[in-house]
């Protein structure tokens, strides 16, 4: 038994299966609905930057701007109707993706993501056309239900859906997708913010709709996964699926696992409830930190008010724009590399090489803004060198961010949970994440007033805090069978007492038997 961490193998079963150009199309198609996500994070901070949108829906703060030089910088944004305009999406989407978890149960992965498109393509409309910002808001609403549904669906369907040697590399396809997002929003805005006659913002918003349309297509022409047939009683279809799906006629001893863990999920009455249960603590927690540590990494800090944040340390108008379309360039490049490295180097070292890299730059730009701005925040004429080396730092904070917390802040959670709860604590994952955004994001600009460069402070201590916890807590689940991941808890230094001998032995253990047996034809 490993001292800390954990990496354990689990049972050494090994499924036949290749990768096939079906799944690689199917998993494409399906990472994209978190285009719709990364779209919505790069266009908030955008139009939010963008003078004639202040004007007309937030006119205190587009005079606070025209009063920059008498005001402090670090206050010019700080309006609570402004970050409601951002945030009260993420309420929506905790909300949603509650209600997400009985349809992705009940009625397949397929249906959620067809909610998800629709709900967000209504919401593109109406901000596209608005007209007071109770419309803002309401379209904002909107888009979160959206997002709710597609993100309790999509990393679950990568997760059912992908071949385990490749489960990594597939998942990460739904946060490459959300790195695109943001990079599209952010070359969109820096050229509608051009659009003379100042109605730029409402192409960056209406422009939701083509996200939206990709998703509500792509859910419709996809195929639902075999976990997803099973759990429903089409066991026939279930099985053509999973030899198309994994390219091999031999598919038995995964269907026949796939039956069992089926069969002992029905027997879960309240599965909410029963991620109470000891044995689920493990997962329950997972569920809980994970999307908490990685809202506090303070990367939406980053990625909402990236103009915003430029403007305010003193980058002009179409400086702060391009400033985050290279920060947005920089997330989908790192992004990529997770994809290389996480079936190869693994969840945790990437993990861990993230958050030291971020804690390193958190430490150094706030050192830089603190030299240079002080605390009343008026820096006078901003050297140029000055502006690259920031955003230099915010590319590398960025770049960790993006191979290690990003993706693996939905990978690991969406592959670790059992059938029997897996939708309830998906539900939990995507809640916490959205309730903690939604924080985050409401409280940003109040906070960077009055806390200043400490801020960057604030969520260096965070990271810290989070590796620690990656270090002692976090099992490696690399190359596991999703239907086997019950092993890495019982043979882990902490989470083995809260797991029994007879927990999780459906797939493989004695009660595997019956299952087998009745799935056999």
């Amino acid at each position: 038994m490993p001292a800390v961490g954990g990496f354990d193998k689990g049972t050494g079963r090994e499924y036949p299966g290749n990768l096939t150009p079906f799944v690689m199309v199917t998993c494409i198609v399906a990472a994209m609905g978190g285009l719709i996500f990364g779209y919505d994070i790069g266009i908030s901070g955008g139009v939010t930057s963008m003078k004639p949108f202040l004007e007309k829906f937030f006119p205190s703060v587009a005079e606070k701007q025209r009063n920059a030089a008498k005001n402090n910088q670090y206050c010019q944004y700080d309006s609570e109707t402004l970050t409601l305009f951002t945030s009260s999406l993420y309420l929506a989407a905790l909300i949603s993706s509650l209600v997400a978890s009985i349809v992705t149960r009940k009625f397949g992965r397929k249906l959620s993501m067809l909610f998800g498109g629709l709900l967000f393509l209504a919401g593109a409309l109406i901000n596209g056309f608005a007209k007071a910002v109770w419309m803002l808001i309401l379209g904002r609403i909107l888009l979160g239900l959206g997002i709710g549904f597609a993100n309790q669906s999509v990393p679950l369907y990568l997760s059912e859906m992908a071949p385990y040697r490749y489960r990594g590399a597939l998942n990460i396809g739904f946060q490459l997708s959300i790195t695109v997002g943001i990079l599209i929003a952010n070359v969109l805005n820096y050229f509608f913010a051009k659009i003379k006659g100042g109605w730029g913002w409402r192409l960056s918003l209406g422009g939701a709709m083509v996200p939206a349309l990709i998703i509500t297509i792509g859910s419709l022409v996809l195929p639902d996964t075999p976990n997803s047939m099973i759990e429903r009683g089409q066991h026939d279809e279930a099985r053509k699926k999973l030899r198309r799906v994994r390219g091999v006629d031999d598919v038995n001893e995964e269907f026949n696992d796939l039956v069992a863990a089926s069969e002992a999920s029905k027997l879960v009455e309240h599965p909410w409830r029963n991620l109470l249960q000891r044995k689920y603590r493990p997962h329950l927690t997972i569920a809980i930190l994970i999307p908490f540590f990685q809202q506090l990494t303070g990367i939406n800090v980053i990625m909402f008010y990236a103009p915003v944040l430029f403007n305010t340390i003193g980058f002009g108008d179409d400086a702060s724009l391009m400033s985050a379309v290279i920060t947005g360039s920089v997330n989908v490049a790192a992004t990529v590399v997770s994809i290389y490295g996480v079936d190869k180097w693994g969840r945790r070292f990437l993990f861990l090489e993230g958050g030291t890299q971020m804690l390193i730059c958190q430490a150094i730009v706030a050192a830089c803004i603190a030299a240079k701005f002080g605390v009343d925040g008026n820096p006078g004429d901003l050297p140029k060198w000055y502006a690259v080396v920031v955003v230099l730092f915010i590319c590398i904070y960025v770049a960790g961010f993006a191979w290690s917390w990003g993706p693996l802040g939905w990978l690991v959670p969406s592959e670790i949970f059992p059938l029997e709860i897996r939708s309830a604590a998906q539900s939990i994952n995507v809640s916490v994440n959205m309730f903690f955004t939604f924080v985050i994001a409401q409280v940003f600009l109040s906070m960077l007033c009055h806390m200043k460069f400490g801020l960057f402070i604030f969520f260096a201590f965070f990271v810290l805090i989070m590796s620690i916890f990656i270090y002692y807590f976090l099992p490696e689940t690399k190359g596991i069978p999703i239907e086997e991941m019950g092993q890495v808890w019982k043979n882990h230094w902490y989470w083995s007492r809260f797991v029994g001998e007879n927990d999780f032995v459906a797939n493989g253990g004695l009660e595997m038997g019956k299952g087998r047996n009745a799935a056999k034809v």
